[in-house]
Order: structure tokens, then sequence, then C-alpha cells
């Protein structure tokens, strides 16, 4: 069994989850490397709802990368809309699964294998029935298309829930966002650039990262 709430506590210490979506598994290793170089601990490998990647093979790179960096780097799970795929990201050893909805068969799930759940919201009733489900924590999403304002107001009347901020957060504005209440911060390209880790410039990667983690 899973120690969830070591996990929860590194998720709330670490607070920077990088979203990594449509990479091989070598530019996933290197990347990763990378941005643990920059301080980087928590990643999530999402599935791909397109059908393009299947299943098994995303669940395939997670096992690879909780394989190498064990508890260096938690490993997570995201896009995850269905049970099947709970079940495949807890066999390949994902500690928290993420998705872009609430769906109360896929947070059920994941409580009952031991892992930490992270469904996506944006209404205060989602948010509020999320928590009622068993979410650890809520990401607002999209957080992009709303301002900080609005994330300032669902916190006062939900304090309980404890929130991440998942879409346009960035070096600039993550310190607005963890004052204003959020546990953690979801990012993709701000820190896994596609054009640095095409070329192979992880160096980069490793700088980016330290834009984040310098400012905890």
């Amino acid at each position: 069994m899973l120690n969830r709430e070591e996990i929860i506590k590194d998720i709330e210490n670490k607070k920077i989850i990088v979203i990594m979506r449509g990479f091989t598994d070598e530019q996933l290793l290197k990347s990763v490397e990378a941005m643990a170089n920059g301080g980087i601990g928590l990643v999530e490998i999402t599935f791909d709802p397109s059908g393009t990647v299947s299943n098994e093979q995303i669940a395939k790179s997670i096992r690879m990368l909780k394989d190498h960096f064990n508890d260096r780097v938690r490993i997570g799970a995201g896009t995850v809309m269905t049970e099947e795929q709970v079940q495949l990201a807890y066999e390949a050893g994902a500690e928290y699964i993420i998705s872009p909805d609430c769906y109360e068969p896929v947070i059920r799930k994941t409580r009952e294998l031991g892992m930490v759940s992270m469904p996506g919201c944006f209404t205060p009733t989602e948010a509020a029935n999320a928590h009622r489900y068993g979410a650890d924590f809520v990401k607002l999403f999209p957080n992009s298309e709303v301002n900080i304002s609005y994330l300032k107001a669902l916190t006062v009347p939900l304090s309980h829930i404890k929130f991440l901020a998942v879409g346009g957060v960035n070096a600039n504005n993550m310190k607005e966002y963890l004052n204003a209440g959020v546990k953690g911060i979801g990012v993709a390209t701000a820190i896994a650039d596609k054009a640095a880790i095409a070329s192979g410039d992880y160096r980069k990667i490793t700088e980016l990262a330290r834009k984040f983690t310098e400012q905890l």
C-alpha cells in the first residue's frame, strides 16, 4: 500500500507539478532528470484521449520513470478519465491521479487503490462534490480562462478544500497564486519546453525548472 499521507505532504511541499504530454520514453527520462536537477519533484504523465498512444504504452512510461527515480521524483498519471486507466496507472506505480473532470467513479477508484486523487473542477459545486467523493486536492481547470480573483473567491467559502491551479501559471505569477492560497500549481511547456526537448537542450529544461523552484 502506498503511503498516501507522505505523498500528500510531498505535493504540498514541492508544489510544482510538471505535465508531460507527447514525448518518447528517452525524452521523458532525460527531461525528468533535467527537471529534477532544477529542483522539480512532481511529474504527471498524461494518458492520450485521442488513442494515438495506447493506455498500455503510457502505463509503461510511468513504470519506467517510477523505477528510475523511485521517491526522488513523484510520478503521477494525468488525463485519467476511466477506472481502467486508474488501475493501469496504479499497476505501473503512479502515486497520484489527475483528471480534467470530476468523475466520481475515478475518484473513488483512486482512493480505493490508495493513491492521491486530484480531479479537475471549475465551479464551486464541482469542487465541493469532488471533495465529498474523496478527492485530496481539487485542480482548478482551466485556470487560464479566469482571473486570479475567481480562485480567491472560491477559496473563501471552500477553505477546507486544497486547490491546485493548472493553466495560466508561469514563473512570473506563480507566487501570486501561492499567496492566494493554492497548495500547488500545474505547468506544462513553461518547463517542459517542446523545442528544447526536441533539440536535446536539457540544460534549458533545468534552467526553466529553477526559475520556478527558486521561488518556493
